[in-house]
């Protein structure tokens, strides 16, 4: 029989790579194919990266905190270590900032296939959101690596 501790600390760090791996690989594909400027190639990637979200980033972000509270449970640790209770404002502030960007790329999507449909070149509103899609990123990549820190170092953290 499997240790039950081994099985949720496996399944909860592939999660958290499928979430990071597929943010930052989603990510540099949105990023590449905007600089192109193609209507083409930005349908296509945002396209894909719209369907990469649904399929890996959200159900691995949906078990990354069950995963977390399992594992939690099994150590017997207090839902309130000084280190987990920035873990969960972090991965919060995460959260907070992928939802909106879903919808941008979404929109970004929509307008690049309308353009490709009218035989117009990728609008400035596609360029507008795809500036506030590309800023939201930076918190959400930075919570991330720290909560990644927390997990590996598990600090004693003053004032907790």
């Amino acid at each position: 029989m499997t240790d039950p501790y081994l099985l949720a600390k496996w399944l909860h760090i592939l999660s958290s790579t499928v979430l990071f791996g597929t943010g930052i690989g989603t990510a540099f594909q949105m990023v590449w194919a905007m600089r192109t400027g193609r209507v083409e190639t930005v349908h296509s990637v945002a396209s894909g990266v719209v369907v990469a979200d649904w399929i890996f980033t959200t159900p691995a972000g949906l078990f990354q905190p069950l995963s977390g509270l399992w594992l939690v449970h099994l150590q017997g640790w207090s839902l309130t270590e000084p280190w987990l209770v920035p873990t969960y404002a972090l991965y919060v502030l995460a959260f907070a900032c992928w939802a909106p960007v879903v919808h941008l790329q979404i929109r970004i999507r929509d307008l690049a296939r309308a353009a490709l449909t009218e035989g117009r070149p990728l609008p400035a509103e596609a360029r507008r959101l795809y500036h506030i899609w590309f800023a939201l990123g930076w918190p959400a990549f930075g919570a991330l690596t720290a909560v990644f820190w927390l997990m590996v170092a598990k600090p004693e953290l003053p004032g907790f």
